[in-house]
């Protein structure tokens, strides 16, 4: 499951445009489709990391895959190992077909920058949260999604009650799972919170509010 916050000083985790896909079929150089190859796509900035193996068809599919930039990886034995790098921004499916060379055999080089992996682009103010940082913080063993929060994004500080305040504003936030806005309240005490083990990963935005008068 993929989770969005969002708020007046919000937190709007994978929500943007709701979860994507990558999708494609791996060949060797004559073009045949290779079966049982392992293809592994992460992301070094929120050290997100998942893996899988071709069907019978060399199709592989990574969904429900939250807004951000993503290396692909496939090393097969007795074949250079091939990299490529995509950008899931919507739920429009991104077909990526991956061609295979042999080990040693001549090719043309193709030079990829890896500036994503390095350094955020992203001009909104957020933090990219997923299992392996999850299991990292010190959770109370009853606590609900909003300790998660409350841990791993600044300018979030804990309320009674099991509330959070993001940069000051009392409450005023939104979840959005799988692009479905949610917004009853977070209290710990007075709603169902959302337990950390249901979450794959997230982004938390944070902005303030404002307002207009005329």
């Amino acid at each position: 499951m993929l989770l969005g916050l969002a708020g007046a000083a919000t937190g709007n985790a994978q929500g943007l445009g709701g979860a994507g896909t990558v999708q494609g079929t791996v060949k060797d150089p004559t073009g045949g489709v290779m079966q049982a190859v392992e293809v592994r796509i992460t992301n070094p900035v929120s050290g997100f990391n998942r893996t899988t193996t071709t069907d019978a068809a060399g199709r592989y599919v990574f969904s429900n895959l939250a807004p951000n930039p993503y290396h692909l990886h496939v090393d097969a034995q007795g074949f250079q190992p091939l990299e490529r790098d995509v950008d899931v921004r919507s739920a429009v499916p991104i077909t990526l077909d991956l061609n295979l060379e042999l080990a040693g055999a001549t090719s043309t080089v193709q030079v990829v920058g890896h500036a994503e992996d390095l350094l955020e682009r992203d001009p909104t103010a957020h933090t990219d949260v997923d299992q392996s940082l999850i299991e990292k913080l010190p959770l109370e063993s009853s606590s609900g999604l909003n300790q998660v929060i409350t841990l791993a994004s600044p300018g979030v500080v804990a309320d009674s009650n099991g509330f959070f305040h993001p940069i000051g504003d009392h409450a005023q936030t939104q979840f959005s799972i799988d692009s479905q806005p949610i917004t009853d309240q977070q209290s710990r005490l007075y709603s169902n919170q959302i337990s950390p083990d249901a979450v794959q990963s997230m982004e938390i935005m944070t902005r303030a509010a404002w307002s207009s008068t005329s």
